[in-house]
């Protein structure tokens, strides 16, 4: 499942790119995509939002032209469903942990260090990883994950001002 936000336009015409990772039909999976969703509604100025379901040479490619790229995915790392995780790419690596109950055959994890290996990571890349308690069959959030849609969204919501606010002020 892919969507854009504005129409076709080169990823590199925007700022920001986020990209929001599932699968509507696994529960908790479809927590990226949830958070995309709702991004779009608030019809953010100069950001990208794609829905994806995380094949890891996608990501590469919507990314190759991005300044700053924002990833939201479910993960499964032990820790209590809905905690969220915000990890800087540049600064760290990404566990393989947390795509290890995802779908996804090349991974968001395999793909960044990819792309940090062919030196292709965007110049910022944050991933949103949101603890998630179910991966089977079904519509719909646990309400520990639903509750961490929500956090999320403001939270990448304030992250993308602050980036172009920066952006502005660069100019």
């Amino acid at each position: 499942m892919q969507g854009f936000t504005n129409s076709q336009i080169p990823v590199s015409e925007f700022p920001v790119l986020v990209i929001g990772i599932g699968n509507h039909y696994r529960s908790d999976d479809a927590v990226g995509l949830i958070v995309a969703r709702k991004l779009k509604e608030k019809n953010l100025s100069h950001v990208m939002v794609i829905e994806a379901r995380g094949e890891g040479a996608a990501l590469m490619e919507w990314w190759k032209d991005a300044n700053t790229v924002i990833v939201v995915d479910a993960i499964r790392s032990g820790m209590k469903p809905g905690t969220i995780h915000r990890l800087d790419a540049h600064a760290q690596a990404i566990p393989t942990t947390f795509s290890s109950y995802s779908t996804h055959s090349f991974s968001i994890a395999d793909a960044i260090e990819l792309a940090r290996t062919l030196n292709r990571l965007p110049p910022c890349l944050i991933v949103y990883g949101i603890e998630s308690k179910y991966f089977e069959p079904g519509i719909g959030l646990s309400p520990e994950v639903e509750q961490a849609a929500h956090d999320v969204v403001h939270r990448v919501a304030q992250e993308i001002q602050t980036k172009l606010q920066k952006l502005k002020a660069d100019c």
